[in-house]
């Protein structure tokens, strides 16, 4: 374990009435996460990517004078968790002495202590972890779950399951898979396609939706799989299935041709997840390239991005169903005023003390204030490097 310190001292800025604390202590934690089997999708079978053994986190954990206390994380797949996690201690100084309540403030200072490296990617996703720590401290401090905070629309939010239909998986122990998810409450199953056979993909999907029957909630994923041409074809052919969605099937940047196929076909096509800011999302709202948007509060920038893209979302009466992170989404669901979608995944389970609540196809907002998480033991004995700023 690498662990390094800095003792930093601020001097209080000149501030009104209002400002009644400040940050005074950063901890950052870089974690790594290793799965129990290596995960293969489209992009392995093809030879785009390894298989995923691993992910790694950033942590970040914040103190203020008053004694109040926030979490937040970011993470990445198979590169660039070292990259965030230098990136954090280089900007993390910037915070020391702020008020935690001025989040939005908070984040363009971050974003400008880095600014030569862009504002979307690696140097943002690390803003995310820091924002995301305050936006737990303020409705710690509230003493409200951070949906209420915001204003939820709803206590529950409906969920599917990613985990159990990756590509790697033989198509029988996905029907074993997915009769599990339904058994332990969750309400809707998503599989990978996107294989070099396409009669694969719909050997497989047919055995699914036989083994779950018509009245499942049914998406599958592509991931960036096809061009335009297998897109179209593959679309059509799916189109007797009743899916919810058909995710990522070209190129996340392609919004255009997200466009046209949205436009020629009844299924909805789902996408959004690999953007990594705000702008880029506006690229597919403004070309109207998906029914369905799937941000990643982590990805993009953390929850005040993700709270400026939903409104733009709304504006456009576009579905919600953010990616990955459900110990944060969930709240971000909970909170968007049309019905949305949560995807769940109990990979980071081993990271936190508490389990998230789900049953009869929902998932459940806890009364535990902020999101409602605290790192466990294993996440500590998982961590490889360490820095502190300032003092508690």
């Amino acid at each position: 374990m690498v662990t390094t310190s800095h003792t930093a001292t601020h001097t209080a800025q000149q501030a009104g009435e209002a400002t009644l604390d400040r940050v005074s202590w950063i901890r950052l934690s870089s974690v790594v996460l290793p799965l129990a089997a290596p995960i293969s999708d489209a992009k392995v079978l093809t030879g785009r990517q390894k298989p995923m053994t691993e992910v790694a986190f950033l942590f970040v954990e914040l103190a203020t004078e008053e004694g109040h206390e926030g979490i937040g994380f970011s993470y990445s797949k198979r590169a660039g968790g070292p990259g965030q996690f230098a990136h954090a201690q280089e900007i993390a100084p910037t915070l020391l002495g702020e008020d935690p309540s001025d989040i939005g403030k908070i984040w363009t200072k971050l974003v400008w202590a880095g600014a030569s490296v862009g504002r979307s990617g690696l140097s943002t996703q690390a803003v995310a972890a820091f924002d995301i720590a305050l936006w737990d401290l303020k409705a710690k401090r509230a003493g409200l779950p951070l949906a209420k905070l915001l204003g939820a629309h709803r206590d529950t939010v409906r969920c599917y399951n990613t985990s159990g239909g990756f590509l790697h998986t033989p198509t029988e122990q996905v029907l074993e898979n997915a009769t599990a998810s339904l058994a332990s409450g969750i309400g809707g199953i998503k599989i990978k396609v996107g294989q070099p056979d396409g009669k694969e993909d719909l050997r497989r999907l047919t055995a699914v939706r036989e083994h779950l029957g018509d009245d499942v909630p049914l998406m599958v994923d592509a991931n960036q799989q096809w061009d335009r041409p297998t897109a179209q074809r593959m679309g059509r052919a799916f189109e007797e299935f009743g899916l919810v969605w058909i995710e990522e099937p070209l190129d996340a940047y392609d919004a255009p041709g997200h466009a046209a196929l949205a436009a020629s076909l009844d299924t909805p096509v789902a996408t959004g997840e690999m953007l990594a800011s705000v702008a880029e999302h506006w690229e597919l709202i403004r070309h109207d390239a998906a029914d369905i948007i799937q941000p990643d509060a982590p990805r993009i920038g953390g929850i005040t991005q993700f709270l400026k893209l939903a409104t733009l979302a709304e504006q456009h009466h576009l579905q919600l169903a953010p990616h990955f992170a459900m110990e944060i989404h969930l709240h971000l669901a909970a909170a968007y005023p049309h019905e949305p979608w949560v995807e769940h995944f109990d990979w980071l389970e081993p990271l936190f003390n508490e389990r998230l609540q789900i049953s009869d196809g929902r998932m459940r907002v806890s009364a535990r204030p902020g999101l409602g998480i605290t790192l466990s033991e294993q996440a500590r004995a998982w961590t490889g490097a360490k820095a502190e700023f300032g003092a508690r």
